[in-house]
């Protein structure tokens, strides 16, 4: 295979000064697909180990954010890097990563920016974590790292409704850091963002470590209202119950067992018949040819 055939790289790295910028290019829509886990994965690592880099800024190519899974993924066997070890990395690096958002960052690619350090996105963004409506929750920490930045509240009427938000709310909220205005460089707003995190001198603070719930008496009353009115409103459902009870656990006996929960769920809801007949049913109507 010459050179001009290699397959493009779904990721990329460049640096600029001191700040690395990792770059997802797989369209349409930059979907979580395995080659991007993987890019992502070896980016951060090189990013890490490199002394003269001191941040990491991600962006994607394209008229959005990372919005979602890699659909052609569904109902095939696993493939590594898995989200999570992806995002924990990303967590867990000791230098800044700041997320620069656009379009839409849905499902995993929400879940990729609140593993960041740091999130910046363009007026008129949204961002949401829709799996409900797959009949699953979210299986890459949105159950955790959501209530930790937006409180137990307002994370359970983004999972439970699966609506995508605005990044003007999201910033109300907290769970977006900076809002740059439609029509300014987003890329470079990151940049200087990473550079001010940079000149602030302090390790990253890492998403799981947030303390934005409520007192734990006060999220433990709130989630025992809503497991209570879920199932007498609909006895049948099972991923709300299961989103619920993940948060529970969360809040109750820590970041990692609610984290590990959450997995567990999600991939007992991914391989049920319900999950997979509320898949079909999706990719149905997205087919259907529009009037």
């Amino acid at each position: 295979m010459s050179d001009g055939d290699a397959p493009r790289p779904t990721v990329s790295l460049a640096r600029d000064g001191a700040v690395a910028i990792l770059t997802i290019d797989n369209p349409p829509v930059n979907a979580l697909s395995a080659t991007v886990r993987g890019g992502l994965l070896d980016g951060i690592r090189r990013a890490e180990a490199d002394p003269a880099i001191a941040a990491t800024v991600i962006v994607c190519a394209g008229r959005t954010f990372v919005a979602g899974a890699d659909i052609r993924e569904f109902g095939r066997p696993p493939i590594d890097p898995a989200l999570p070890v992806v995002l924990a990395a990303i967590e867990n690096a000791v230098k800044p990563v700041v997320a620069a958002l656009h379009g839409t960052a849905l499902g995993g690619g929400f879940e990729l920016a609140l593993a960041c350090h740091r999130r910046v996105a363009q007026a008129g963004a949204r961002v949401g974590l829709p799996e409900i409506r797959l009949g699953v929750i979210p299986g890459g920490g949105g159950t955790q790292r959501l209530p930790r930045l937006v409180g137990v509240e307002r994370a359970l009427e983004t999972i439970l409704s699966g609506e995508p938000i605005g990044a003007e709310v999201a910033a109300a909220w907290g769970a977006v850091d900076e809002i740059v205005a439609e029509g300014d460089d987003l890329r470079a707003a990151a940049l200087a963002h990473a550079r001010a995190a940079i000149a602030a001198g302090a390790r990253p603070t890492r998403t799981r470590d947030r303390e934005a719930m409520p007192p734990r008496e006060a999220a433990r009353a709130l989630l025992a209202e809503r497991r209570a009115a879920l199932a007498a409103a609909d006895p049948h459902e099972v991923a709300g119950l299961a989103a619920i009870e993940v948060m529970t656990i969360g809040l109750e006996r820590g970041f990692d067992a609610g984290l590990a929960a959450e997995r567990a769920a999600f991939v007992a809801l991914r391989d049920s018949p319900r999950a997979a007949a509320e898949r079909e049913a999706f990719f149905a109507a997205r087919r259907k040819p529009s009037a």
